[in-house]
């Protein structure tokens, strides 16, 4: 019999020094800690790798504590009933800083934290619960406490592998785990001649050993010394860290192959989440904060970036939106920037903090495995059919929304092709959008190019939260009225708007100064063992180069700007290309792309600087006769969206604004 998880609140905070969001009131944000009780033996719950080895309590339960955090209407009679769940991305806490243009941060209290109020305008209770079981406290993270799977009582072990790779010099220690934030997997042995340490300049080259002597497990302590002798240090042995003395060297890729040890059970994050939600959306009780006053929430929806919004994806896959009594959990999901992939969660030994399979970094990560899309196909490769959506009593509505960035480093392709990249019909409760010429991660509020030293070209600066905003008033009339969203704006190959890569090289002008790449992030078939479906992994996966997946990519303009999908007022009347790649230069894995950024190429400002450098595109001045002329185009470019029900109309003078003097800071002109 399902047990409710139970509520411990510990703290209720004014949010925002108490200020009123009109209809809805003031908000308070509570804080604390939630306890649950999972039957290893119910049916939803039996796919979670490892449960039956997690130690239980006299009922047979298998107990987990997480944060809980809730921002919600002091008077929930004044709110619009309806909890709007913010899978944390590696336990921070992120939907207000996107959909309120607001302060990023892990306690959200101040002003700065409503940012434009948009999320507490429209009543929503905002949930946020710990389901990353591996992180460890600090910087105000969500932590989840999991048990450590054993087999009668004998630590479980098994190979463990990570990637390190330095951006600077003098790296000469990390955790395991690779992230200071992230448990590491104990090791077996601190003999380095029982692991395996190699370095590689790309991904595909001959790894080189690492002499066991070069190299130990162990982590290096600072400190004041005595005697006026200055700072002292000291290399300690340690079964969760790796030293070299002559230090991580950028440009390579390093991979260390251990034996590990005291495995969590991850897949529990999966299970916490569906009993919260389930429990925060039908309790009627005094024990539930979302009941209070007898007015009882009505709607749920969630949403997730890049890792979580891979969580969200295995989430639905793995059947945990119908809960232990079979009702729907979540009403609508919005996972954004996943890319094709899922989440590498219910795995032993798995290491929830690495990103997904990248051109260079982590490249040969589990995460991208068929099914990628929502849709029915069947994998060329394998010749099994399946789906990420298959349940359909239970299964939600869904808007997936992908920026450029996707398509390049993140195989997004494959969510709306079949694997040899034939156009796939999704079902009628998906929505796919591509947020054209945009990057991973997009700054709501505005910042200049940047070009540290690990890129060749300056970061994308599109800015695309306004679109936020409008998709999650579209999912709450989809979920509520049953009136359907607009229709998916994607690539396709049917319209020669989604190409392979010799067809987009057609394409993409020469850009002066400008590095391009060779190549979108390709996915060979990885072979992780007999095993792999029960989540136990064979260590390295065996490449199988000859059965690969089709990758493709947005088509682009005369400008080099993605010609399908959403296009923001920014892109519509641009003044640079934007991509969603980025290219390393030499030092740091030269030609590869860099993890999940864009560039910012800026148009030449004048026909005299056009005809200097060759630029084969129109000047700034050449398209736009003044400022005033450009905030007309730009406007005009967010009218045509309000008008397709792709951002609101509150929006359009926000854009208008932004856009003033060259859209200053993200651009720099000074034409009159």
């Amino acid at each position: 019999m399902a047990v409710a998880p139970k509520l411990e609140i510990r703290e209720r905070l004014a949010f925002a020094g108490g200020q009123s969001f009109g209809e809805s009131g003031a908000y308070e944000y509570l804080t604390g800690r939630a306890h649950f009780a999972i039957d290893p033996g119910a049916e939803g719950n039996r796919g979670i790798v490892d449960i039956d080895k997690a130690p239980r309590c006299a009922q047979g339960h298998v107990h987990v504590t997480a944060d809980i955090a809730i921002l919600k209407p002091v008077d929930l009679a004044k709110g619009n009933r309806r909890i709007f769940f913010d899978w944390g991305n590696r336990g921070n806490k992120r939907a207000i800083q996107f959909f309120n243009d607001a302060a990023g941060g892990n306690r959200p209290l101040g002003v700065e934290h409503a940012g434009n109020g948009f999320l507490m305008r429209r009543g929503y209770a905002i949930v946020w619960l710990a389901w990353q079981g591996d992180l460890l406290p600090g910087d105000g993270r969500m932590i989840l406490d999991l048990p450590v799977a054993t087999e009668g009582g004998r630590p479980i072990t098994g190979k463990v592998r990570v990637e390190y790779i330095a951006d600077a010099q003098g790296e000469t220690t990390y955790p395991l785990s690779g992230r200071a934030s992230t448990r590491s997997h104990p090791t077996v042995s601190r003999d380095t001649r029982k692991a395996s340490l190699t370095r590689r300049r790309y991904p595909y080259d001959e790894p080189i050993p690492v002499s066991p002597d070069a190299w130990s497990f162990a982590r290096l302590e600072g400190g004041r010394g005595l005697d006026a002798v200055g700072a002292e240090t000291a290399v300690v042995p340690s079964d969760q860290h790796i030293h070299m003395p002559a230090g991580f060297e950028p440009g390579w890729i390093y991979e260390l192959v251990y034996e590990g040890r005291d495995p969590l059970v991850l897949g529990l994050g999966h299970a916490v989440v569906r009993d919260i939600v389930s429990f925060l959306k039908h309790d009627t009780s005094a024990a539930n904060p979302l009941a209070e006053g007898g007015v009882g929430m009505e709607k749920a929806y969630g949403w997730g970036r890049s890792q979580t919004g891979r969580c969200i994806r295995d989430f639905i896959y793995r059947g945990f939106n119908a809960d232990t009594s079979g009702r729907r959990v979540f009403d609508g999901l919005m996972p954004h920037v996943s890319g094709g992939g899922r989440m590498w969660l219910n795995h032993r030994f798995a290491n929830v903090i690495v990103s997904a399979g990248q051109q260079y970094e982590d490249h040969f990560n589990p995460a991208d495995a068929f099914p990628f899309s929502y849709a029915s196909s069947t994998d060329h490769v394998t010749g099994r059919t399946d789906a990420i959506l298959k349940r359909p009593q239970t299964d939600p509505l869904v808007m997936h929304t992908q920026t450029c960035t996707e398509y390049w480093q993140r195989r997004g392709s494959l969510v709306h092709t079949d694997t040899q990249g034939n156009d796939l019909q999704q079902p009628d409760t998906v929505r796919v959008y591509h947020w054209s010429s945009s990057q991973h991660f997009a700054d709501p509020r505005p910042r200049k190019p940047e070009t540290p030293a690990f890129l060749h070209n300056p970061t994308n600066i599109v800015w695309t939260s306004m679109l936020f905003r409008a998709a999650l008033d579209a999912m709450d009339r989809w979920a509520s009225e049953g009136t359907s969203p607009p229709a998916s704006r994607i690539p396709r190959r049917a319209d020669g708007t989604l190409v392979d890569f010799a067809t987009w090289r057609q394409q993409f002008p020469v850009i002066p100064g400008a590095l391009a790449p060779t190549s979108p992030n390709l996915l060979p078939q990885l072979d992780f063992g007999p095993a792999a479906a029960e989540g136990i992994f064979d260590e390295p996966p065996r490449v199988v180069q000859q059965a690969a997946y089709a990758v493709l990519v947005p088509a682009v303009d005369a400008d080099g700007n993605d010609t399908a999908g959403v296009r923001v007022p920014m892109v519509t009347a641009p003044l640079a290309t934007y991509t969603g790649w980025n290219v390393r230069p030499r030092g740091f894995g030269h030609g590869a792309l860099h993890e999940f950024t864009g560039s910012t190429l800026p148009f030449p400002a004048t026909e005299s600087e056009r005809t200097a450098t060759a630029d084969p595109r129109p000047s700034v001045r050449s398209r736009y006769a003044s400022r005033a002329a450009y905030v007309a185009a730009i406007r005009r470019a967010a009218e045509q969206l309000v008008a397709d029900g792709l951002m609101l109309a509150e929006d359009v003078e926000r854009c208008a604004a932004a856009a003033e003097n060259w859209g200053a800071p993200r651009h720099r002109y000074d034409l009159d």
